[in-house]
């Protein structure tokens, strides 16, 4: 009799143990069935098999089902667990095909539409400038060297032979960082970390981008750029400087250009002068771009001071050279006929695509 009320009890464990998993299986395949999107498919998986989920809470309560019954349960529970991942799965193929037809209707394109206009970059009449400059000196044998816009007070000033006391140090109102250290008021002391390496014969060009504390107006920018030149080697004389610079000038601004040279003073030169060119665009007649005076100042020049060898390790005695620097923008405002400096930093597309 005992035996038969076990196997009486253990029939109805099973029973209702069925029905419940049973009850489970149904909410879920009609959850399943009535969702639209993979958010609320991964919901449902969530709620019946995770963690947290309902066919893991009935795992959890096997502790109360006896020993003997429980590989029977374990088994129900496993079997309604596939039950629901199978169709869990279908569900999660279909749904992803059906929001991928979706995606593909909504991005289809109509090849027969125009294309979208290709926007290309425009060069800057500064740049143009530059190219145009590198291309003359490296065609005549100079090396292009860039160097640091932050710059030691040594090397900008001193060892120019501009001292501390020199009246020139006020002239160039300069963005000190410290006592020491200056935003670069002329890239000519690349010169001087070039020379200070020792290796001679030297041809180069640094241009690059200075700072001084100027007021913005038609022809002046606390920011702008240069181009400074520097020959050193044995037997260089000013005649050398004048046809290298006259070349130059032909080069850039058309072969019938002519050059004259005023005396002028800088500290880091001497002899020191100021070349102009004939107005190209007059023949130097005298015109609105030259102000009626046919000539149009373009550079500063000069023989390297024998002092500024002295301090960068060079023998004055043995090698002399010349140096030169240019005003980029200046140069830019020229040759293209622009009037007012601060067109080329506004960026106007209208204004930088004329040229």
């Amino acid at each position: 009799m005992k035996g038969k009320a076990n196997l009486s009890q253990d029939s109805e464990v099973n029973h209702m143990m069925n029905e419940k998993l049973q009850e489970i299986k149904n909410r879920a395949l009609e959850q399943i069935k009535d969702t639209d999107s993979l958010e609320k498919l991964s919901e449902v998986r969530v709620a019946f098999l995770g963690k947290k989920g309902e066919l893991t809470d009935v795992l959890k309560s096997m502790k109360n089902v006896d020993p003997k019954d429980r590989p029977a349960v374990g088994q129900l529970v496993n079997e309604t667990r596939k039950a629901i991942e199978d169709v869990l799965d279908e569900a999660k193929k279909n749904l992803s095909e059906k929001m991928r037809e979706i995606q593909m209707k909504a991005e289809v394109i109509d090849v027969t539409l125009p294309a979208k206009k290709a926007v290309y970059g425009h060069p800057h009449p500064n740049t143009r400038a530059l190219d145009e400059i590198k291309r003359i000196f490296i065609g005549m044998g100079y090396e292009v060297i860039e160097g640091p816009e932050v710059e030691y007070d040594y090397y900008n000033f001193e060892a120019l032979n501009i001292p501390a006391n020199h009246p020139a140090k006020d002239e160039q109102d300069t963005f000190y960082i410290n006592d020491k250290i200056v935003l670069r008021t002329q890239t000519s002391g690349e010169q001087v970390h070039v020379m200070e390496k020792g290796k001679l014969p030297i041809r180069m060009i640094s241009p690059g981008r200075v700072y001084r504390a100027d007021e913005v107006d038609a022809t002046h920018s606390p920011c702008f750029h240069q181009v400074e030149g520097m020959v050193v080697d044995e037997n260089i004389t000013f005649s050398d400087l004048k046809g290298t610079l006259a070349e130059f000038a032909k080069q850039l601004f058309g072969p019938e250009t002519k050059v004259k040279f005023r005396p002028h003073h800088f500290p880091f030169t001497e002899p020191s002068a100021e070349m102009d060119v004939s107005c190209f665009k007059c023949g130097g007649k005298g015109c609105r771009m030259c102000k009626g005076e046919g000539w149009i100042e373009i550079l500063g020049c000069g023989m390297v001071h024998p002092h500024v060898f002295e301090m960068s390790g060079i023998d004055p005695e043995k090698y002399t050279g010349f140096a030169f620097g240019i005003g980029l923008e200046r140069i830019a405002l020229l040759k293209y006929e622009i009037d007012d400096m601060r067109l080329l930093y506004e960026n106007d597309d209208r204004f930088l695509k004329q040229f």
